[in-house]
């Protein structure tokens, strides 16, 4: 199975997931002409890409979509609150590639695509885990809160893309509006450092090999804090990184985390 962040972050986000004989695009945040450059980076084909799946309707995460989708002929699948609250975003799509999610568990090919509900402020926002025979990775972002259901959908996942938003402090003393700052820091906003860390403690135990710490703010928060925050609270907990599990960092603009499991 092959994982990579094509972009990850507040100014967009995409994910290549694939097995060698099925692709998909998590979320496809960037404009259609850097998601293109992107998969073609990584030594994949763009007009090898079988679907696009879709978090939620926020333009960092489908910004793209609409011009994958009409260039490659690509289905991009979301449930159908989420297309309503995104069908004016992104432009015109063919009725064939509209594909509505009624359900828990989606086959492209032979990989299976499973949807959670995650808590954050969309129309009905999910995190999706991919399965391809024994293997199995998951994507968790938009986070306002590390709820048992995503808890459960990730847990047995040996390759894990976890939000590390914020910095508490540095959201809480920055520059955002205080209705801003009020909405990250709900239920329903994003997952911050420490959080990350603490429910990361949670998926441990099951075997996950590597976690990938992303969409970061870029006003609050840096690379560098995000990880030492995150693997501070593993220490602390006797977790031993490189030994019991690897923690990496998404980069914000460019293909980073390529994978191979």
């Amino acid at each position: 199975m092959i994982f990579c962040s094509l972009y990850s972050g507040s100014s967009g986000n995409s994910i290549f997931v694939g097995n060698g004989n099925t692709n998909i695009l998590v979320d496809a945040g960037m404009a259609g002409k850097h998601l293109d450059s992107a998969i073609k980076e990584i030594n994949q084909n763009p007009e090898e890409v079988d679907a696009i799946f879709i978090t939620h309707e926020h333009i960092d995460h489908i910004k793209g979509a609409g011009v994958m989708s009409r260039k490659y002929d690509i289905p991009i699948y979301a449930n159908e609150r989420t297309w309503i609250a995104m069908e004016n975003k992104v432009g015109k799509i063919k009725d064939h590639n509209i594909k509505i999610i009624n359900d828990k568990h989606i086959t492209i090919k032979d990989m299976d695509i499973i949807n959670y509900n995650i808590p954050h402020d969309a129309a009905c926002p999910v995190g999706y885990t991919m399965i391809s025979g024994n293997k199995r990775a998951s994507i968790a972002t938009d986070l306002g809160c590390f709820t048992s259901e995503v808890k459960e959908n990730i847990k047995d996942s040996e390759v894990i893309l976890l939000e590390s938003n914020h910095d508490t402090e540095m959201l809480k003393f920055g520059p955002y509006p205080y209705d801003l700052k009020k909405r990250i820091l709900s239920n329903v906003g994003h997952l911050s450092n420490e959080a990350c860390g603490n429910a990361l403690l949670e998926v441990l135990k099951n075997g996950c090999k590597k976690i990938v710490l992303g969409h970061l703010s870029e006003t609050n928060n840096h690379p560098d804090l995000a990880y030492e925050t995150v693997a501070g609270v593993l220490r602390e907990n006797g977790v031993i990184l490189g030994k019991e599990v690897d923690l990496a960092m998404a980069h914000r603009g460019k293909p980073s985390n390529y994978i191979e499991f």
